[in-house]
């Protein structure tokens, strides 16, 4: 590949709009409109007109009950570039996808692709269930612009991919969910297109089958435009290098700060709620955090600058009749994955002895705190010291918005100490 084919903008979508309706009937109608219209001579006079005559790409007025799935959205990607399209689900989308794919037209606007297309869209929808995984190979590869020679050539890398060799002559029928998209992967990584569209085909699957996915992508992306939907955000941030964030058909957040329209999607969803679990053992009776400039209480929202220190306050009421218990913090993220685990001494919680009326106050000081920007949710629990019973877990008993004016994908910002080194100088 030249360096001026990496540069090479294959897809193009300029001013693209779409409308739907939102009642059947009605739909019927104006789409019968729409073809008498478009078929009678004098179509331009009845064709209802735009508000804006002046635009290149000028939108058509909605009628009763119609509404724009996706409004005046454009971007280009070049070869070896992966654009991320996230947004809340009905935000748009899919729609987008299916004029990309040209199972839909836009009803304003252009839409320009150059070169082979290949989607991985719902990779098991093709599949014959009654056929083995065998034919459905090559029935798949067919459905996807491959000739039985390129089959024959590709047949052995599909299978090794899959990883289901001992089920080649096994109906597809009795395969599981996640052994179908294993195949229809397989066979749709053979492609060798200009343009792919990915959409959440990471979502399902194993953790081994997931990294080889993205492993294939990476090499799909040094010769192809790749638009990856998900809405797995640590993906996202992983395969792209570029992001449009979609919300009512609009894009809100459009660039090559991957990160900072990560955080406009996260913050089109509220604060998750507090959730109690546990034996009933232990109950938590307060929380307040404090920093140096602001203080929250139980369920309520901090606000900390990365790098500056954090103190929560815990009072606990644990039954008279444990005598001790182990205390352990958790930070969560958007995403629900645990990011933080405050330990004690002895690398778990933080191991108390409980008081004769059961009250207990705790504190615990965590300077310099490095998480990265965005909400974390803390979580307080209380178990037996050998971890063997959980007296309570109190989930999303707080929020910590991190404020750092640097974000990334990563989970936590350090600063290291750098050194460039100079050729044929040693290093001390």
């Amino acid at each position: 590949m030249t360096l001026k084919d990496e540069g090479e903008v294959l897809i193009r979508v300029e001013h693209v709009s779409k409308k739907f309706c939102r009642s059947l009937k009605r739909s019927l109608w104006y789409g019968a409109q729409d073809v008498a219209h478009s078929l009678l001579p004098w179509a331009k006079d009845n064709v209802l007109k735009s508000d804006d005559e002046s635009s290149a790409f000028p939108l058509p007025p909605l009628r009763k009950d119609e509404f724009w799935a996706v409004r005046d959205v454009s971007f280009e990607v070049k070869r070896g570039e992966c654009l991320g399209l996230i947004g809340r689900n009905g935000a748009g989308k899919s729609t987008l996808l299916k004029m990309l794919n040209s199972l839909n037209h836009p009803d304003s606007g252009r839409i320009t692709m150059r070169g082979r297309v290949g989607a991985l869209i719902e990779l098991s929808a093709g599949f014959n269930p009654i056929l083995t995984g065998r034919e459905n190979i090559y029935s798949q590869a067919a459905l996807l612009g491959l000739s039985k020679k390129e089959t024959d050539g590709k047949f052995d890398a599909i299978v090794d991919f899959s990883e289901l060799e001992d089920f080649l002559d096994t109906p597809v029928q009795n395969y599981s969910s996640g052994m179908r998209v294993r195949l229809g992967f397989a066979v749709a990584s053979q492609l060798e297109p200009d343009i792919l569209i990915i959409d959440e085909v990471l979502a399902v699957g194993d953790v081994g089958f997931r990294f080889k996915c993205i492993n294939v992508m990476a090499e799909i992306m040094k010769r192809a435009a790749v638009i990856f939907v998900s809405h797995t955000m640590p993906q996202v941030v992983r395969v792209c290098n570029a992001v449009m964030h979609l919300e009512h058909g609009e894009a809100t957040y459009q660039g090559v700060d991957v990160s900072k329209g990560v955080a406009s999607y996260y913050q089109k969803f509220p604060r998750q709620p507090q959730m109690v679990g546990g034996t009933g053992g232990a109950i938590l009776e307060s929380v307040r955090l404090m920093s140096l400039s602001s203080v929250a209480e139980l369920g309520e929202t901090l606000e900390l600058a990365h790098g500056n220190t954090l103190e929560i306050n815990i009072r606990l009421y644990i039954n008279p009749a444990i005598k001790s218990a182990s205390v352990q913090v958790l930070f969560w993220n958007m995403e629900m994955l645990p990011v933080l685990d405050v330990i004690g001494p002895g690398l778990h919680g933080y191991i108390i002895e409980n008081s004769s009326d059961g009250r207990n106050v705790i504190d615990l000081k965590m300077e310099n705190l490095q998480l990265n920007a965005g909400s974390h949710y803390v979580s307080v629990i209380v178990c037996a010291p050998d971890l063997s019973v959980v007296y309570m877990r109190h989930d999303n008993a707080a929020e910590v918005q991190m404020l750092t004016k640097t974000p990334s994908g990563a989970q936590s910002v350090v600063e290291g100490q750098w050194q460039l080194i100079k050729p044929g100088l040693a290093v001390e």
